[in-house]
């Protein structure tokens, strides 16, 4: 396999990395391609091609981070370490809105380091070398990151459409882990006679059914307000058919009822985020 070879097959890794990092697909897309040009003009003997690419890509990434907001980063102690409870719950995996709102907290190196570490598992010494610094000092870095993207959860709160519309995204997407982490151990699923006549379940209950069912499904769900609850629905020529009502408690979805009764699907009014659409 020559070098091109190599690369187209490394391609959708190294995109999914700087998709991850910058939060932006097209720039993700655009950050992969300035590393091939950079492969094809380098005369530097290369000893691991992925192991190169990555680190290319990720100093990209870091780059046009720093371009967009300038954050300063704290004098780190390589001498100290943090510990990493949650080094077991990739906490990055959870897509979407809700994640993007918080990684935008984070400095860049926090961000590259959270990235690389939780949501693909590379061990700290190759973060080090990426970023230029120790592994000590990357495990910090990652770990406060870390900090700082589960203090919405537990204490600001996340806001109820972000949950639901990283939840929506998760099933679109097939994230099942995702999914999982965003419901409660508990979660059921319920709907109203009209939409059980309309095929829905009549009952789904327990944290993997739910994930299950929703797994890689409800493609043609759109954003909705349910009166003034944040919701989904499946529309039909231009009309709501059937409502996804969510109830959110503790930053998690405990319930989802879909409902198709005329005086609930009267209440629906599509969204971006949390604002009402015209």
């Amino acid at each position: 396999m020559d070098q091109t070879e190599q690369f187209e097959a490394e391609r959708p890794r190294l995109v999914g990395i700087a998709s991850r990092v910058l939060g932006d697909p097209t720039e993700a897309q655009d950050v992969v391609q300035q590393t091939w040009l950079r492969l094809h003009g380098t005369t530097t003997q290369i000893d691991s091609l992925p192991a190169w690419l990555t680190t290319v890509t990720t100093r990209l990434c870091l780059d046009r981070l720093r371009s967009r907001t300038p954050v300063p980063v704290d004098a780190l102690d390589p001498g100290t370490t943090v510990s990493d409870p949650a080094d077991d719950v990739a906490l990055a995996d959870t897509v979407g809105v809700a994640l993007h709102v918080v990684l935008d907290r984070l400095s860049p190196r926090e961000r590259v380091a959270f990235v690389l570490h939780d949501s693909f598992g590379f061990e700290f010494p190759t973060i080090a070398a990426v970023l230029d610094t120790t592994p000590a000092a990357a495990r910090k870095l990652a770990s406060r990151a870390r900090a700082k993207v589960a203090q919405p959860r537990s204490e600001d709160g996340l806001a109820d459409w972000q949950v639901v519309d990283a939840f929506m995204a998760a099933a679109r997407s097939g994230d099942f882990d995702a999914l999982l982490r965003l419901l409660a151990p508990d979660a059921l699923v319920g709907a109203d006679d009209a939409a059980i006549l309309a095929g829905t379940p009549q009952e789904i209950v327990g944290r993997g059914e739910v994930a299950a069912f929703f797994n890689g499904s409800a493609h043609a769900a759109l954003a909705v307000f349910v009166g003034d609850r944040p919701g989904s629905a499946w529309f039909h020529l231009g009309a709501a058919k059937v409502v996804f009502d969510f109830t959110i408690a503790d930053g998690v979805v405990q319930a989802i009822t879909f409902r198709a009764a005329p005086e609930t699907l009267s209440q629906v009014v599509r969204r971006d985020g949390d604002q009402r659409r015209d």
